[in-house]
């Protein structure tokens, strides 16, 4: 059954973040208290998650979770009818906004009238912070987030981790990957995409993959030890996935090696930290 507009809605804005995060549906697991296939339930739009799963998942992505919360009360709201009970002055009443462009073609999400103020309201709120927002890359990339442009008051979050203390940690959960430098890029045989990137606010570097397919798997090796990181999943296979970060310094050679599944050779590439 297809999910109602309003919670393909959230479920976007769930799956954009759940990329940005390089988790797997075991590591949300093991960093929130819902299981494995509770998140995929939530990241395929089969099941509204709780309110306290929405706000989790923009912690673990450094998000603030304003919007994701707008979008959930709105879903939360078509899937027990109170939207369709609202108040007859209340649904009556034009939003005190400027009214939006034509409406989208059959098929796009649109959201209930008298909840359009408020989800506007919300959602300029949170992009007038400099929050991100998700967008569409194009046919060979998932979707990924993009940062509005930051105003003079606006700054990045501090990394939580720098050198040392970020060896084998997620790039993305411990905010080293704001504004990282891309070192390398390779296209497999297999169409997969690879990447070499390097944070220097935190000195670490990590490879990253997209366009995968459930089994292949890639590894990075640097001054340190090997870390690698598996498509378990569909949705891995849709989203970026990330290795975890390994402590470098300009000079440092960075390898990434692609290993598709169930093939035994492997396709290497590598640069340098600049």
């Amino acid at each position: 059954m297809t999910a109602a507009p309003e919670r393909a809605e959230l479920t976007a804005a769930l799956r954009a973040l759940r990329q940005r995060t390089g988790l797997s549906l075991t590591g949300l697991e093991e960093r929130t208290p819902f299981s494995r296939s509770s998140w995929g339930r939530y990241l395929k739009g089969e099941t509204l998650p709780p309110r306290e799963a929405v706000r989790e998942l923009c912690r673990l992505a450094g998000e603030r979770d304003g919007r994701c919360l707008a979008l959930w009360e709105i879903a939360e709201a078509a899937d027990s009818g109170r939207a369709a009970h609202a108040p007859p002055d209340e649904a009556a009443a034009p939003p005190p906004v400027t009214p939006p462009p034509a409406p989208p073609p059959d098929g796009a999400n649109r959201f209930r009238p008298w909840r359009l103020a408020a989800v506007i309201t919300a959602v300029l709120a949170v992009l007038a912070g400099g929050v991100t927002a998700a967008v569409l890359l194009g046919p060979d990339r998932p979707a990924e987030t993009v940062r509005a442009a930051p105003s003079s008051r606006t700054a990045l979050p501090p990394p939580r981790c720098r050198g040392a203390s970020c060896e084998g940690r997620d790039p993305m959960n411990m905010l080293c990957g704001n504004g990282p430098d891309t070192l390398g890029s390779y296209r497999t045989t297999a169409g997969a995409r690879l990447e070499l990137r390097h944070s220097r606010r935190c000195g670490t570097s990590w490879a990253r993959m997209w366009a995968t397919a459930v089994g292949d798997r890639i590894e990075m090796t640097a001054a340190g030890p090997t870390r690698s990181a598996e498509v378990a999943d569909a949705l891995d296979a849709k989203a970026y996935l990330y290795t975890p970060m390994t402590v470098t310094e300009p000079g440092t050679v960075v390898r990434a090696c692609f290993h598709r599944a169930g093939k035994r050779e492997r396709e290497c590439f590598e640069a340098t930290v600049r």
